[in-house]
């Protein structure tokens, strides 16, 4: 295994072992930008699940390394006219923030693929500009996504703000999981609270995260 991946994976561990967390907490590799041979290495290693950030970019990769099995993720913004190719190319699409994008995901979603998993984009902090709905539109949204026979509601996923003190970000993260675990009470299946990233994944284990989203700290700096 590559020492990059191994040192990730170990760093992850500890911290759910430190957090007396007993469920083992997923790694997303955000493959955005890399090419598909840094993917092709990472996968040669173990590593099966990538996220990327536009639609694009992540089905011509998923095609490119069709024969290896791997699952593929949507983590950036869904613009409306990209649904299609969105519910055709990925397994998982991470930031559905608004309720028009359900039907259009779910009339695409191809009937002899799995349903989409969908994740609901939260504004933990209500930053303006930053996609995601508010908290408080949660619920209604997981209805809709619920309601959808070829969509699969599986949790949340956040970006919180990128403030300076980790106590600021690690409550965020707690507002997350709270409500994370409201959602679980009222729906089936829900299992995934995406958030914490390549800076921060150890605060959001500790918070509750089940699936955390590594680039820099896998791949090296942009343009690497």
């Amino acid at each position: 295994m590559h020492p990059t991946l191994h040192d990730v994976l170990q760093t992850i561990e500890n911290a759910a072992v430190l957090a007396g967390r007993p469920r083992q907490v997923g790694l997303l590799a955000v493959s955005k930008t890399r090419p598909a041979s840094a993917v092709r290495a990472l996968a040669e290693d173990g590593q099966r699940a990538f996220g990327e950030n536009y639609v694009q970019e992540g089905a011509g990769k998923a095609r490119e390394l069709a024969g290896l099995g791997l699952e593929w993720h949507l983590i950036g913004h869904l613009q409306s006219n990209k649904c299609r190719e969105a519910a055709e190319a990925f397994d998982w699409v991470q930031s559905l923030d608004r309720v028009k994008l359900v039907a259009a995901l779910d009339q695409a979603r191809p009937a002899d693929r799995p349903p989409l998993n969908v994740l609901i984009q939260v504004n933990v902090d209500g930053e303006a500009g930053k996609s995601g709905c508010r908290p408080d539109e949660v619920m209604a949204l997981a209805e809709a996504v619920a309601a959808a026979p070829r969509l699969r509601l599986r949790g949340l996923m956040a970006i919180p703000e990128p403030h300076p003190d980790p106590g600021h970000r690690r409550a965020s993260f707690r507002r997350l999981r709270e409500l994370h675990d409201a959602l679980a009470a009222r729906f089936p299946g829900i299992d995934t609270l995406s958030m914490g990233m390549s800076d921060d994944f150890p605060l959001a284990i500790a918070e509750g995260a089940t699936l955390v989203r590594i680039g820099t700290a896998l791949f090296g700096p942009r343009g690497q």
